[in-house]
């Protein structure tokens, strides 16, 4: 069974039980400044998640792309991908654990033919904040889990929670058994050893957790799962890793054919972060030194270092494009929609980086001419992590340079300062993919719909012709991108100020509707990328009947009157790119 044909298994299975499929956002979100780009299928449902009401209904489904690159480093092994498509279905306030624990079960054993004795799950074993989680089991008893294949686990294993506070709850998780031998009697579900895989995971959201850690019963009751295509699909197919699908396997064979160095681990990373690369560019992502420009940057490097590591000319890489996109363009038509940006990117990116290295190997030619002036013969460790880490010049090819200038490496504490160097990127980075529920509390709602009135504002202000070409939003500030070909003035800024903050003290109500994306275009309803919404969206209004001052199709959160927002403030204009200028503002 194919790939795509898993995802249309899936699909249709949860459409038959009443879900509506909704489309998959694109990689980088949409007003949400707490992730470089989409982590996991709840991400774009936050607001409905936390009780907004959801155009299509209670019963959602989708596929949703995903980057997540805590573990970049990791990627050349069996199993570690930076961009992977995860399959997920949601209850918002509708259906809980029994039939969400059904569901996945007919799913696995009838749908997609798993036999049950393959199949081990786990459940939270409670604590003194909530209980054992007897109802979740009692229900894979039910549906028929054999004996012994259920075990307890603590909040480390079997808790979800997006930060420190917020929506959160106990979740189920369901195992693999591969057939490996165990690794010894007390193997089981949490082992890293690989016997047991983990395949689908079913979030209960049922429990609030407040500031002082006390946990509260929520009113709506969710449901949020996740299973992951790739791994489904290898574990399936009886591959031995997610490398040997379909998804890889053409470009794995091509690159087999290539190579002139035999390396499974760099024939891994350029055929992973080559997918990923082109997924990240066609939803316009784009190389740069800033937040996912860079891990874009770092993914197409690291690939070009590898295809050197193999000896492969680079001028193969535009063919190599095209083999994907070949490849993956039933599953991703938008691949084949922006083969040309994909190319053009990949390739600058790429004769970028040949003269990045050019310059890696002058300045160790200039470390090897001073270590021959002091009479030395090793290049010491901290100069070989900085031609690493300034230059990007990999370890290999100065241990490889060194040689053939009689010149000892001392490689001895590299991993130690790589793994620092790795933790402390990980640490800024943990800030940037946490996303989930802990960004939408009551300040960033009133920042959005802020939003909303600059945006009204800059029409009446500027110009007809402004609109929103992007926006971040924390709880310290918001951040504002406009289409604009001039400066503002000081005059203008005021003027914004002052319509924002008038509006702002009318308390005007916040109205929302559900109607066709059609209908909503045609009563003028403004969107950005009209093409990411489903054919049901939410309109927010904004004004009194007959005057009307703001209308935008838009997932929220969103006050209820405007004057619940505070004083608005500009603290900044300044351009943001060609033709686009940045407000950065305050409400106090």
């Amino acid at each position: 069974m194919k790939a795509i044909d898993i995802r249309n298994k899936y699909l249709k299975f949860f459409e038959k039980h009443n879900h509506k499929i909704i489309p998959s956002a694109p990689l980088i979100p949409e007003n949400d400044s707490s992730v470089l780009f989409n982590t996991a299928g709840m991400q774009p449902l936050v607001p409905y998640l936390l009780g907004e009401k959801h155009p299509e209904g209670t019963r959602l489904a989708d596929y949703q792309k995903c980057v997540r690159t805590n573990d970049i480093d990791e990627v050349g092994d069996n199993r570690h991908c930076t961009y992977f498509e995860m399959l997920g279905n949601w209850s918002l306030g509708d259906y809980f654990k029994d039939e969400s624990i059904a569901m996945s079960f007919e799913l696995l054993t009838k749908e997609l033919e798993i036999p049950v004795e393959k199949l081990f799950v786990t459940v939270f074993a409670g604590d003194e904040d909530c209980p054992r989680d007897e109802v979740a089991a009692n229900a894979w008893k039910k549906v028929g889990i054999l004996d012994g294949h259920i075990y307890y686990y603590g909040k480390d294993d079997n808790w979800w929670i997006a930060g420190e506070t917020g929506p959160c709850g106990p979740d189920t998780e369901i195992f693999y058994d591969t057939g490996k031998p165990a690794c010894g009697p007390d193997c089981q579900p949490s082992c890293d050893c690989g016997k047991y895989v983990e395949i689908w995971n079913n979030v209960f959201m049922e429990f609030f957790k407040d500031e002082n850690g006390h946990y509260s019963k929520l009113k709506q009751h969710n449901v949020d799962t996740g299973m992951g295509l790739e791994r489904i699909t290898f574990i399936l197919q009886g591959k031995e890793t997610v490398f040997d699908t379909e998804l890889f396997a053409p470009v794995i064979k091509q690159l087999e054919k290539m190579q002139k160095v035999d390396s499974i681990s760099s024939r891994r990373i350029v055929a992973e972060h080559l997918r990923s690369s082109m997924m990240i560019i066609s939803d316009g992502g784009r190389p740069s030194n800033l937040d996912r420009g860079y891990v874009l940057r770092r993914l197409i490097r690291r690939m070009i270092r590898h295809l050197n590591k193999l000896e492969i000319d680079l001028n193969e890489l535009g063919n190599l494009v095209d083999l994907y996109i070949d490849t993956l363009k039933e599953m991703y038509p938008e691949l084949d929609k922006n083969r040309d940006t994909i190319k053009s990117v990949i390739l600058e990116e790429k004769d970028k980086f040949a003269k990045t290295l050019e310059k890696g190997e002058r300045e160790f030619n200039k470390v090897a001419d001073r270590l021959k002036q002091e009479g030395k013969d090793t290049i010491d460790v901290k100069t070989l992590f900085n031609l690493y880490e300034t230059y990007g010049f990999p370890p290999e090819i100065t241990k490889d340079l060194a040689a053939e200038q009689d010149l000892k490496v001392d490689d001895s504490d590299f991993e130690k300062l790589f793994k620092e160097h790795q933790e402390k990127s990980r640490m800024g980075s943990d800030q940037k993919f946490k996303g989930g529920l802990a960004s939408s509390g009551e300040i960033e709602t009133k920042y959005h719909t802020a939003t909303h009135l600059l945006n009204a504002a800059l029409k009446i202000v500027v110009s007809p012709d402004c609109h929103q070409q992007g926006s971040n939003i924390t709880a310290d500030r918001m951040r504002f991108d406009f289409n604009c070909d001039h400066k503002l003035t000081d005059e203008e800024k005021q003027k914004l100020e002052e319509l924002v903050n008038k509006w702002i003290e009318e308390d005007l109500p916040v109205e929302v509707e559900t109607m066709k994306k059609e209908e909503a275009v045609k009563s003028g309803a403004e969107c950005m990328f009209i093409e990411k919404y489903p054919d049901l969206v939410t309109v927010y209004s904004i004004g009194n009947k007959g005057n009307i001052i703001s209308k935008e199709l838009c997932g929220g959160p969103h006050v209820k009157h405007t004057g619940e927002i505070g004083h608005f403030t500009i603290k900044k204009e300044e351009s943001s790119s060609a033709g686009v200028r940045r407000i950065k503002a305050v409400i106090e």
